[in-house]
Formats: structure tokens, sequence, C-alpha cells
């Protein structure tokens, strides 16, 4: 088997969370090495494009958290086999990147440039995207994105969705997805109370 090595920030949550979690539930054996904030500017220097996660496969440093996460699905059982509910969960894990990116943009802002910037996303942006999601989940049944079963795309919609829910970005409100879309709301309380998900 191959020596894995996930290289991100050591906090719950973020880009590097969805393959923590494929893996633990996987049962894959990986070195989960964390760093604290404050050694990022060491740390960037070792990877590819300046940025984290990375994935070490054996001796060769992978960047691009969607395709770690998709790798370590695969081995894990948490990717689709059939190609068209691959697209699908690859059009959601998508979508949930374009969230990352846009309020992810917001950071650095201060004062009245990151309120209005926030404001601007929750007043367009964030609920178009919010009922998209909401949408596909009905579309497919409800319980999951694709598959009829857990994959990827639910262990990152978890970790993003819940972010948005924390209350803990500044001009975001908390309740946002219980305004604007809460079955997805449901979605995550459940999905949280998965045992493999409850136990990690």
């Amino acid at each position: 088997m191959n020596k894995l090595k996930l290289t991100y920030f050591d906090f719950s949550g973020g880009r590097a969370e969805p393959a923590r979690l494929a893996m633990h539930i996987g049962e894959i054996p990986f070195e989960d090495y964390r760093f604290a904030p404050g050694d990022f500017a060491e740390v960037r220097k070792a990877t590819p494009l300046n940025q984290v996660p990375t994935l070490h496969v054996n001796d060769v440093q992978i960047t691009q958290s969607d395709a770690i996460t998709r790798y370590v699905g695969k081995l894990a059982g948490l990717y689709p086999e059939d190609d068209f509910q691959a697209l699908l969960c690859d059009e959601v894990m998508g979508v949930l990147e374009d969230i990352n990116i846009k309020i992810g943009a917001t950071f650095g802002l201060q004062g009245d440039g990151l309120k209005d910037a926030r404001e601007a996303l929750v007043a367009d942006a964030l609920p178009r995207y919010l009922r998209w999601l909401q949408t596909q989940l009905d579309s497919h049944g409800g319980e999951f994105f694709a598959d009829n079963r857990l994959t990827i795309a639910d262990l990152k919609a978890l970790v993003i969705l819940r972010w948005l829910s924390s209350g803990n970005l500044d001009h975001i409100p908390g309740d946002l997805l219980e305004s604007v879309a809460p079955k997805l709301k449901d979605y995550v309380n459940r999905l949280a109370k998965l045992p493999a998900i409850a136990k990690f």
C-alpha cells in the first residue's frame, strides 16, 4: 500500500477536512501532519504552489484539495464507480469549491470593505448556491448528493455548510442555511450523526 501523508493546518474544517474524514471512515492509514498557522510561511516553501493541503503519495507531492479528496475517496470506497454518479458527485464538489473561493476572496478585507463584500455574498451568491444544492439533494433522493449513499460530495458539503452556519464568519448570519435552504440544515445534522462521522 502507498504511504500517505496529508499536510494541513492544525484545526478542524478547511480544505483538508473532507480528505481526513474519508481516510478515517475508510480506515486508510495515513500521516495526518498538522501545523500551527504561524508555521505556514515555512511550510509553504516546500509545497509546489505555496499552498496547502498537499498529499504525499510515497515520494510524490500532490496539490489541489479536490484532487486529493477524490483520490482518497476512491481508496476509501466513497467515490462512485458509475460514471454518471461520479459526474453528479464532481458537480457538487465544484459548486462547494465555488463557495470556498467566494468567501476566501473576502479574507484580508477589513472594516466596511469586509462588511460590504460579505453582505453582497449573503444577498446574492450564497443563497443561489445553497438553493441549488438543496434542489440537487432533493432530486437525488433527499439523503445524499450522489450514488444513493455517502460520498466525498457529502463530506465536503458537511465541512463547508457547517462552516457557513458556525456564526464565526463576520457578516454571514449563522442562520443563513435555515433561512434559504432549510433542508440542507437537516441534511447536515443527519450526516453529523452517522456513526462513522460522529466517531471522527
